[in-house]
């Protein structure tokens, strides 16, 4: 079960595409954090949410917010797809220990191996303020992150 709007978001430190450590708690009271976890780099929604992302980046990178994706796989993987999709944001790797970020969050399919589609939109003081999951073959629908992110 994913976690709740009103709760703390779970820390985690992570390292990107690029080997660079990322920590949910460095934009605390800096940024609004749009978490974004999708199952597999390569594979067609997956692919399709996160070009749709590229395409419209300054929605969810800017002063205000930042996007951090996260899979379970590799930074090796995840550095070959944002090179061949031109992903100019940071993908993270949940690769190892498997899945620990998206099992804090409850999104982790352990029949599947991967995480299921979850998005939370974080405020500023790391609290989730929204939150949608949908299933592995179901893609989201970006004008809801802007809308929800408008409300903060």
């Amino acid at each position: 079960m994913a976690i709740e709007v009103g709760t703390e978001a779970p820390d985690f430190e992570l390292k990107d595409n690029h080997g660079a450590t990322v920590k949910l708690s460095e934009f605390r009271g800096e940024k609004n954090v749009v978490l974004l976890f999708y199952p597999f780099a390569f594979t067609g929604v997956c692919t399709g949410e996160l070009c749709a992302l590229r395409d419209e980046l300054p929605k969810f990178v800017n002063d205000d917010v930042q996007l951090l994706a996260v899979s379970n796989d590799s930074i090796h993987t995840l550095r070959v797809f944002a090179e061949q999709e031109g992903l100019d944001y940071s993908l993270l790797s949940d690769f190892w220990p498997h899945g620990n970020t998206s099992r804090a969050y409850g999104v982790f399919d352990d029949d599947k191996g991967c995480a299921v589609r979850g998005t939370f939109i974080i405020d500023k003081a790391g609290v989730v303020r929204w939150t949608v999951v949908n299933g592995l073959p179901d893609a989201r629908d970006l004008n809801e992150y802007v809308k929800a992110l408008d409300t903060l």
